[in-house]
């Protein structure tokens, strides 16, 4: 029978009974047992603690974590760091729990099912009716254009005002969130701008850029500036080398595009106005599918078809 720790303990005490002393215990158990018996500190070491009135000679309890923390108390408890900061870092959760980098991996991994993914910036967060509108107006778009065939898209020109900053935006792995296996991706509207900007409305047509119109001294945008500043430079670009060249303008709905001095200033140039919906970033690029090509994409077209489909069904 092959002898474990327990039975030359016993053996130990044994002939700590009988009177031996330690290197004699020592002695007779390496006789017997050679390379197999304790070593002469083990003996020593049981010596000392049956002299201190020790009977047993099964191991004590230690104190400490347990062979595993990975149990529902724990992995409750980190579910619910989680909910609280989408941001906790392993070093937080476990500093909180007091559990190991491995266990928290495996809590994380296995029994979660979490990942930290980054969030997507989005311009708007949009309400049912406006996407329903958003979808209205692509399939309208789509059938005046004849699905992308018509030659009026290459009369179609596109710009908007916005903000240049000079600002730090937060890093890919600061914005990163812990997301369940069942929840969707993260989405954050772009904020957080520093001081330093300058307005600038720029337009583009079915062969790029057209023009970039800066508006000084950090002025808001009126329908003054926009029709004897802006849109002339616009058109005058467009029309300079055929000066009747048709124009289909498309901007948003802001109130100095849409006032009653902007309506008049276009009527008067002869400028045709195209819709424009809410913007919804599942189909921002549909305003002008081909924007930036030489030629006519029709499979963009397609894919307008497509998003609006998507949309709609949500």
């Amino acid at each position: 029978m092959e002898l474990n720790r327990e039975h030359f303990r016993a053996i130990i005490f044994h002939n700590f009974r009988r009177g031996l002393s330690r290197q004699e215990c020592f002695d007779e158990l390496n006789s017997l047992y050679s390379d197999k018996a304790p070593s002469y500190s083990t003996v020593k070491n049981w010596y000392n603690e049956f002299n201190r009135g020790r009977c047993s000679i099964q191991d004590e309890s230690r104190a400490g974590r347990p062979k595993s923390v990975v149990v529902p108390e724990k992995i409750n408890a980190v579910r619910e760091l989680i909910k609280q900061d989408r941001h906790v870092t392993y070093r937080e959760i476990e500093a909180s729990l007091d559990i190991s980098m491995t266990s928290i991996n495996k809590i994380l991994h296995e029994h979660l099912s979490v990942k930290k993914i980054c969030s997507r910036w989005i311009p708007h967060n949009l309400t049912n009716a406006q996407k329903k509108a958003r979808v209205d107006w692509c399939k309208e778009m789509l059938e005046k254009y004849i699905q992308g065939t018509s030659k009026a898209v290459y009369n179609i020109y596109t710009g908007d005002e916005s903000w240049i900053y000079a600002y730090e935006p937060e890093t890919k792995q600061q914005s990163t969130v812990w997301v369940f296996q069942d929840e969707a991706k993260p989405t954050k509207v772009v904020r957080g701008r520093s001081t330093s900007k300058q307005m600038i409305a720029c337009f583009f047509g079915i062969n790029g850029h057209v023009a970039t119109v800066a508006l000084e001294q950090r002025r808001t945008v009126n329908s003054e500036w926009y029709t004897t500043i802006c849109l002339p430079e616009v058109i005058g670009e467009i029309r300079k080398k055929q000066k009747n060249r048709r124009i289909i303008l498309h901007h948003d709905n802001a109130s100095s595009h849409t006032s009653t001095q902007t309506k008049a200033f276009l009527t008067e140039r002869k400028i045709e106005l195209m819709g424009h919906p809410p913007i919804d970033e599942k189909i921002n690029r549909i305003c002008l599918p081909a924007l930036g090509t030489t030629e006519l994409d029709k499979n963009t077209f397609s894919l307008v078809s497509y998003q609006a489909e998507f949309i709609e069904n949500g």
